[in-house]
C-alpha cells in the first residue's frame, strides 16, 4: 500500500471569484466589489457546496476585494471552519504561480480551496487535469464557477500537470435556482 492510498487522496477546489462590478470607474482593479449578480451567484454556489458537504481544511484566497467577498459568501456553507489565508500573491497569479503556491501547502491539509482569478484558475485546472479535462472547461470558466480535482498524491509538493481528475464542475447559472422566479437569489 502506498502512502498516498493510506492517507487518502488530495482534493482541490478551484473557485473563480463571482462577477464583479464595474460601476465605479475610479476604483482600481483589486478594489472592485462583487456586482449584485455576483452576490446571487456566490450564494447559489454556497448552497450547493453545503448540500454536497464540501469541507476544505485550508482556503487560500486572493486579496482582491471581489475574491474576499466571494469567500465571505461561501464560508458559512463549508461544513467545518477552515484555516483561511488571504494572500496578495494570488492576485493576478498565473497557473504556474498558483501550482507553486499549492506545492507549499503543509501535509495534513488533504482538502484545499483556492479562490482566485482567470486566466490563472482556468489554466491551473487545465494543467492539473491534463487530457482528462472536460471540453467545457477548455471553453470557458465562468465567474463564480468551481472546479474540484482529486489527486492520488501523498503531499501537495508532489502536484504536477496531468495528475488530477475533475470530480466536480459547478457553474452557478446551471445550478437549480432556489425559490420562484423573481426571488432575489434567482439568477
Amino acid at each position: 500500500m502506498t502512502l498516498s492510498s493510506r492517507a487518502g487522496p488530495l482534493t482541490l477546489h478551484l473557485v473563480r471569484h463571482a462577477k464583479s462590478s464595474w460601476a465605479d470607474p475610479g476604483l482600481g482593479d483589486a478594489d472592485r466589489p462583487l456586482a449584485p449578480r455576483g452576490e446571487r451567484a456566490a450564494r447559489k454556489l454556497a448552497r450547493e457546496l453545503a448540500r454536497q458537504g464540501v469541507a476544505p481544511r485550508l482556503v487560500l484566497c486572493s486579496s482582491a476585494r471581489r475574491a474576499v467577498q466571494t469567500l465571505d459568501l461561501l464560508r458559512p456553507a463549508l461544513s467545518r471552519p477552515p484555516e483561511i489565508l488571504v494572500e496578495n500573491g494570488l492576485y493576478g497569479a498565473g497557473g504556474r504561480e498558483l501550482m507553486t503556491r499549492l506545492r507549499q501547502v503543509p501535509a495534513g491539509r488533504r482538502e484545499v480551496m483556492l479562490i482566485g482569478h482567470n486566466p490563472g484558475i482556468q489554466d491551473l485546472a487545465l494543467a492539473l487535469a491534463g487530457s482528462a479535462a472536460p471540453g467545457s472547461l477548455h471553453e470557458h470558466l465562468p465567474t463564480g464557477a468551481l472546479v474540484s480535482l482529486r489527486f492520488d498524491a501523498a503531499r501537495w509538493r508532489d502536484l504536477r500537470p496531468g495528475i488530477g481528475a475533475v470530480t466536480r464542475f459547478l457553474v452557478p447559472r446551471r445550478l437549480r435556482p432556489r425559490g420562484r422566479p423573481g426571488d432575489p437569489d434567482r439568477i
